[in-house]
């Protein structure tokens, strides 16, 4: 399906749609940015009591679940709402709202017994899902996966080992992708297996260059038996639903850069009106006010960029066109939210530099939207793609 996007420009919100982010700019500012530095200097995470209070607080914020369902404990946003939300979050470094009940897309094609036993208990914050991708020799191209699913009696036996898996050192369930052995058929398929499963072992859980609450591990899966039952979507579904959740996970990063920019924004423009140097705010001078001014034009564009991708899966575009919008939107915010940092940084001088200050923060946190869920140059061969494929003109506008 295709429609047109009714709305006069990006920009131009419902009063739900600015509601959701009144609310979720409010959280923000009263629960996430206060815990900032507390978490930095801890190296990350909170301690248990806290992150019980910002899980107990975005319950009653209403900011948990996204687009989950309603039936199923989550909000049933759209996708411009949830944007917006994701927007605000970005505005906090060190990963603070990792703590807000939430949960990967793909449980959507989960049967209603896998809804019920994960599902459910994670939008409540009960427990938390990792998604396991990843290989040594499968990142950027997920079709070099050697992860196997062999079939044994009413169920299937995975073997193999996945790097980067975000949230795996707490999660009670692992989403894992493997190829689902059928017959002669490798069919690639999603599996939620339980994180205490026998043949499960983390194998290496590196510090990296962020403090956020949880890390990446390397997880080996020896021989780990799940049932038939355990199958999401169905056998062979698995790169289907895995470009569903590049998908809205490349939108997530472009709208949390968005956030970034503003966050970066604000505190540049407020330090720069007020440090006084030679006599004059360093805001007067050309060399201070030009990065500035080229990191609020990253911010305009990529904002109304990552707005207008997601109104288009709002308004029913084909999917197809909408994962290459994506990919543009993810390119274009996270390469500008880095630069924008990298400014921020220079225009605080020394004081840049300390960890307490949210430009050095944040200048460390979004290396890494460059990176993952596809690097800066696997969204530019998809970019490149669909403008052979489909023309500039679909691409572009």
């Amino acid at each position: 399906m295709s429609a047109a996007v009714t709305r006069q420009y990006a920009g131009d919100l419902s009063p739900s749609e600015r509601e959701v982010q009144g609310r979720a700019r409010e959280f923000t500012d009263q629960v996430l940015i206060p815990l900032e530095e507390q978490a930095e200097l801890a190296g990350g995470p909170l301690p248990p009591g806290v992150q019980a209070m910002v899980r107990d607080k975005a319950l009653e914020f209403g900011l948990h679940g996204g687009r989950h369902r309603r039936e199923h404990g989550g909000n049933g946003w759209s996708t411009t709402e949830w944007y917006l939300t994701e927007e605000q979050f970005g505005r906090c470094s060190n990963g603070i709202s990792w703590y807000i009940p939430s949960a990967y897309n793909v449980w959507r094609n989960a049967s209603p017994e896998l809804i019920d036993r994960w599902l459910r208990p994670a939008l409540r914050g009960a427990l938390h899902d990792a998604y396991a991708v990843t290989e040594a020799d499968a990142g950027s191209d997920p079709s070099g996966i050697t992860t196997s699913a062999v079939r044994d009696g009413d169920g299937w036996r995975i073997t193999g080992e996945k790097w980067f898996v975000t949230f795996g050192s707490v999660a009670a369930v692992l989403v894992v992708m493997a190829n689902a052995m059928d017959g002669d058929e490798v069919r690639p398929t999603l599996f939620a297996v339980p994180a205490d499963a026998a043949g499960i072992k983390v194998v290496a859980d590196v510090p990296f260059t962020h403090s956020f609450p949880h890390g990446h591990p390397t997880i080996s899966f020896e021989d780990v038996w799940v049932s038939n039952a355990d199958v999401i979507g169905g056998v062979g579904d698995g790169d289907d639903l895995q470009r569903q959740w590049f998908t809205e996970e490349r939108l997530a990063i472009a709208a949390r850069c968005g956030g970034a920019m503003l966050r970066l924004l604000d505190e540049g423009i407020a330090w720069t009106q007020t440090r006084i140097q030679g006599g004059h705010r360093i805001l007067d001078h050309q060399g201070v006010a030009f990065p500035l001014a080229d990191s609020a034009a990253d911010a305009a564009a990529g904002r109304l960029l990552g707005l207008t991708v997601a109104q288009m899966v709002d308004a029913g575009f084909d999917a197809k066109v909408v994962h290459g919008k994506a990919s543009t939107a993810k390119l274009f915010c996270s390469e500008a939210a880095y630069r924008c940092a990298d400014r921020v940084v220079q225009v605080f001088g020394g004081r840049g530099y300390m960890r307490t200050n949210i430009a050095e923060r944040l200048l460390r946190e979004l290396r890494v939207d460059r990176i993952w869920e596809g690097t800066s140059e696997i969204q530019r061969l998809i970019v490149a793609r669909s403008l052979d494929r489909r023309g500039v003109e679909a691409t572009v506008w």
